[in-house]
């Protein structure tokens, strides 16, 4: 699938979700372009309360499609800080714009060096093609 958009600019994990800094602490969510078009026409997303605890992982939220139901995963340890409410009417976004209105959540680490060491962890976009090609 090689012609799956794999923006340079975010970060991955092997679940195919992408990980996108927003400051020091702050991260926003999503399922990748690759995930999406996997899944097939998203019908409903289920998604954490603010202040939610997010486990590196584990499951914080669901993907609803016409094929299956697919957990999310949690990519780093931190605070759910803003839920994307847009995605309640309008679950089809995560087809449409994966990388822009069809986000899933934002994420508060702990400290920027806890951050910085989550994303250390995870695949740049180069590794992830890698696993998406593979």
């Amino acid at each position: 699938m090689s012609d799956s958009k794999v923006p340079d600019t975010l970060r991955y994990t092997a679940e195919h979700e992408w990980i996108e800094r927003l400051g020091p602490t702050k991260v926003r969510v999503g399922i990748t372009d690759y995930a999406q078009d996997a899944l097939g026409d998203v019908v409903f997303v289920q998604l954490p309360d603010d202040g939610a605890a997010v486990t590196i992982g584990e499951s914080f939220a669901e993907v609803e499609s016409t094929k299956s139901v697919s957990d999310i995963f949690g990519p780093l340890e931190g605070t759910v800080s803003a839920v994307n409410d847009a995605l309640e009417a309008s679950p089809d976004l995560v087809n449409s714009d994966p990388y822009g209105e069809g986000w899933l959540v934002e994420i508060e680490a702990a400290d920027e060096s806890t951050l910085d060491e989550h994303l250390g962890e995870v695949l740049d976009a180069a590794s992830y093609r890698a696993v998406i090609e593979g």
